[in-house]
């Protein structure tokens, strides 16, 4: 019998003495393995719980697929109609939170305000440090109610107007919108918002859900990591470009400026928001069904000029560069045309993703490890400390 010695491998190890590899932005890096939701560039598709998107996009309500992500399986009819009435009876928010609102600078950014409510809400919860998965999937449907509730209250109260408490006999897209201006909402806008949500409510290891993730790994209670999640969305390059793609369109104006304005902003190298994704390579395949309903409630509210721009805009882009509308880019016009004001459209996202960030939480639990990566260090080693009266 002969021997050979083993081949060489490039593969990474796990020696002690081995440096691992610098990935910036953890680009490519798998930190954790999920049954939530799948997300696959190359081919354009995104999946909740093995079932397609586009097929729940047309077809499911925000609180079926809610079930679906915290639960693992889409709800029967008893499971729906229980589960329907308890996210019924947790929307309310405590009197404190809304004072907590008043006391607010007027000129507090939405996010801001959301992100220290779900903060404060942990006062009043009365399972804040439990971490149980049972507790914690009762804190996410409190928090899942709560999070339109404390959208309108802060939006009504900033226009010095009373909240409006929630409508028990409202879905939870309709009620988002009724707590807004007091209105039993078009079933369009309805319909359009719904679709919304359930476009938006998972989508990978996304900059915000990876940090639910690493509170959620250090046994930090729910409200800690939507919290900690909050914070991440409000960066302006994750949450943010839908409500600068809206700003664009208006700063466009009119259809016939659309070619002049996008040939300038890549003659002076800027960035147009709403276009590329991280992930996605071609098309998003959420951007569809947003366009759908930005095309629909545009000729509706007999405002069309803003998609009309948005399909000019889409066509100008890409005479430059093959680079295609992500998410955000038709979600601006649809939701200035359900009246949200621009300054919300980042808060709309977090109440339909921390569906989530909750499942995400809960799945963390599950099967937890400290998430701890490691770091590189490229400075100095062999400086030296100096007295205080010999540095110049």
């Amino acid at each position: 019998m002969s021997v050979t010695a083993p081949m060489k491998s490039d593969a990474p190890t796990n020696s002690p003495s081995a440096k691992p590899a610098f990935v910036k932005g953890l680009a490519g890096v798998v930190a954790v393995q999920t049954e939530i939701s799948s997300v696959d560039g190359p081919r354009s598709t995104l999946i909740y719980r093995g079932i397609n998107m586009h097929e729940l996009a047309e077809r499911a309500s925000y609180e079926e697929v809610t079930y679906l992500l915290l639960y693992g399986h889409l709800p029967n009819v008893t499971e729906l109609g229980a589960f329907n009435e308890r996210l019924v009876a947790n929307r309310w928010i405590p009197a404190q939170i809304v004072d907590l609102f008043r006391s607010m600078p007027p000129d507090t950014v939405p996010m801001t305000a959301l992100r220290t409510a779900i903060s404060a809400l942990s006062f009043y919860d009365p399972e804040i440090e439990d971490t149980s998965i049972e507790a914690t999937e009762r804190k996410a449907i409190r928090l899942i109610a709560q999070m339109p509730t404390l959208l309108a209250a802060y939006q009504r109260i900033r226009q010095r107007q009373e909240p409006i408490p929630p409508n028990a006999q409202l879905s939870h897209a309709a009620n988002t919108l009724y707590m807004l201006d007091g209105r039993v909402p078009d079933p369009d806008f309805v319909a359009a918002l719904n679709a919304y949500y359930v476009l938006l409510a998972d989508h990978g290891m996304n900059a915000s859900t990876f940090t639910a993730r690493v509170v959620a790994s250090t046994n930090a209670d729910l409200h800690s990591a939507i919290t900690s999640a909050m914070a991440a969305l409000k960066g302006n390059l994750h949450g943010g470009a839908n409500e600068a793609t809206m700003r664009m369109l208006l700063e466009i104006g009119d259809v016939t400026h659309v070619d002049e304005y996008i040939d300038k902003m890549f003659a002076e190298k800027r960035k147009i928001m709403g276009f590329g994704h991280r992930i996605y390579k071609h098309n998003d395949p959420r951007a569809r069904h947003l366009n759908y309903w930005a095309q629909r409630l545009g000729r509706k509210v007999n405002m069309p000029q803003f998609y009309e721009m948005s399909l000019l805009v889409e066509t100008s882009v890409l005479r430059h560069r093959e680079i295609y509308p992500n998410v955000d880019f038709y979600s601006a016009s649809m939701l200035y045309y359900l009246g949200i004001p621009i300054d919300l459209f980042t808060p709309m996202f977090a109440c339909s993703r921390i569906a989530g960030w909750s499942a995400h939480v809960i799945e963390q639990y599950k099967d937890n490890a400290l998430i701890r990566p490691q770091s590189e260090y490229i400075g100095p080693t062999d400086l030296h400390y100096v007295p205080l009266a010999q540095r110049s």
